[in-house]
């Protein structure tokens, strides 16, 4: 079953259909309630308790620590992170409101936003949480036969052709997305050359020691979990696809953004202010990564999670290197400006891979998500700077470079992508 097809198939809920122009006056109207409340005075948040939920992987750690170190009682709220099982129960709760916000995918925001993730309905980016730090991992069987990059991966499947199995933690997330690339960078269409299914992440390890995929895309710690249980090697990072691309960010809905803009300001401040915490120092990370190793967050060793955040990888294959773009999750708020051409970029993906049918409005879409102008307010009340510009330039693993200025063409210039997409 294609990831489309995954998407169409899934139970709907009855949800209220709202365009493109409902949604613009979404937007609209967030930032001119809180621009408006700023001017006013009046910044008190309008719900104190706020439900974010997350899924144990490295990267939830601001969200817990925002929490933890009680950055979120200096803004007057509470957060309450709540543990979730999967990226589709993550959406779910979103959508029906059982959660406020989420530690969540910025593809699955954007497929949600454009009604190829399940339910539509208006969606919106807050910030982004963490820079790069995922990896693609190999079973150890794969890589005993000469399988342990793209390239001789690409070679190995030519070689012995089967039905070769992926794993990616959601249809339009962000894994799949890093996956697909990954592959399509040599030669292999993961919509015709493969068999690609979706695990929630903490599956991922246990479902490749029982021989049910080839490899998978996830988020630490599970990558390198894989080689500390001797079944799998790193193949690569997603830095290595993407040098400090946007990864998981705080999303909810739009109209929970239109309903309490003070709010939302108020977590992006509390979260803001723990990502400075983690990467001011060593002591701060392994502090993390002692917290988020307990079995309410992502319940695994501590040495799994406090390599990598250091920068210090192993392939499983006696190869060791330290990483100067490992996961980020400040880097003096480098990190957190949601850039419109982030979620562009991820529109461009789903029509690349046949998940859009046609060509959005990219830059109208990212405008009405991605909330620029909050982000803006929060930061400078924590003094964070921020860029001039909401695009940004980046050059990818197969030479192209992406800037957001003409997403269509760059969506449909790649030689391998799904026919007809």
């Amino acid at each position: 079953m294609t990831p489309r097809e995954e998407l169409m198939n899934e139970p709907r809920r009855r949800f209220i259909q709202q365009g493109s122009a409902a949604a613009a006056g979404v937007a609209a109207a967030a930032a001119g309630l809180s621009t408006g409340a700023w001017a006013q005075g009046s910044d008190a948040p309008e719900k104190k308790e706020v439900r974010i939920g997350f899924i144990p992987l490295t990267d939830c750690a601001s969200v817990v620590m925002a929490s933890v170190l009680k950055f979120d009682e200096k803004y007057g709220i509470k957060i309450i992170p709540t543990k979730e099982a999967s990226w589709a129960g993550v959406r779910d709760k979103l959508v029906n409101g059982e959660l406020d916000m989420a530690h969540v995918l910025y593809g699955l925001v954007y497929g949600v936003h454009a009604g190829i993730g399940g339910p539509k309905k208006d969606m919106a980016v807050l910030m982004t949480l963490n820079r790069n730090g995922q990896a693609l991992t190999l079973s150890k069987k794969l890589a005993d036969k000469g399988a342990v990059d793209g390239a001789s991966l690409a070679r190995a499947m030519a070689a012995d052709p089967r039905d070769y199995t992926f794993a990616q933690t959601f249809p339009t997330g962000t894994h799949a997305m890093w996956l697909y690339y990954w592959l399509a960078t040599y030669g292999v269409n993961p919509m015709k050359d493969a068999k690609v299914i979706t695990v929630p992440p903490p599956q991922m390890v246990a479902n490749m020691r029982v021989g049910n995929m080839d490899g998978f895309c996830v988020g630490e710690p599970w990558n390198h979990r894989a080689i500390a249980d001797g079944i799998g090697i790193t193949a690569a990072t997603t830095q290595d696809v993407w040098r400090d691309h946007p990864e998981k960010v705080l999303g909810t809905t739009g109209d929970f953004v239109k309903r309490n803009p003070n709010t939302a300001r108020a977590v992006i401040m509390a979260v803001l202010e723990a990502s400075r915490w983690i990467d001011a120092g060593l002591k701060n990370k392994n502090q993390m990564a002692e917290t988020i190793a307990d079995k309410a967050y992502v319940n695994t060793s501590v040495d799994v999670i406090n390599q990598r955040i250091l920068g210090r990888y192993q392939n499983g294959l006696g190869k060791t290197w330290d990483d100067p773009h490992h996961m980020k999750f400040f880097d003096d708020g480098a990190v957190n400006f949601p850039y419109l051409s982030d979620g562009m970029w991820f529109l461009t993906q789903h029509k690349r891979w046949g998940l859009l049918k046609e060509h959005p409005n990219y830059l109208q879409m990212a405008q009405q998500v991605n909330q620029v102008e909050l982000y803006r307010q929060a930061a400078a009340q924590v003094k964070v700077s921020v860029p001039k510009e909401p695009m940004r330039s980046s050059k990818l693993i197969d030479g192209t470079v992406w800037d957001g200025k003409d997403p269509a063409r760059y969506a449909d210039g790649f030689k391998v992508r799904q026919t007809g997409a």
